[in-house]
């Protein structure tokens, strides 16, 4: 016999794994559009400051933020996975 309780429970999980795949898609997505938009932002900034005579030391602002910005994106990813 059936138990209206676990049948109940059993669908409304079933009806949230399909949420579930869609968020995470996403997510991916947003991640990707940021990631393409922010490299191509920087490489434009690289390319102008280079074309009007910048060093590398005048860059390191720059790549400083770049890494720090892909830490966090690296802390927000592993905190996904820790929290499937």
């Amino acid at each position: 016999m059936a138990n209206p309780v676990v049948d109940a429970t059993v669908a409304q999980i079933n009806a949230t794994v399909p949420v579930l795949d869609r968020a995470t898609s996403f997510v991916n997505g947003v991640k990707a559009k940021i990631d393409a938009a922010v490299a191509a932002k920087v490489d434009e900034a690289v390319k102008a400051a280079l074309a009007n005579g910048a060093t590398e030391a005048e860059l390191a602002p720059l790549t400083d933020l770049v890494t720090a910005l892909k830490a966090a994106t690296d802390h927000v990813d592993a905190a996904l996975v820790a929290n499937p």
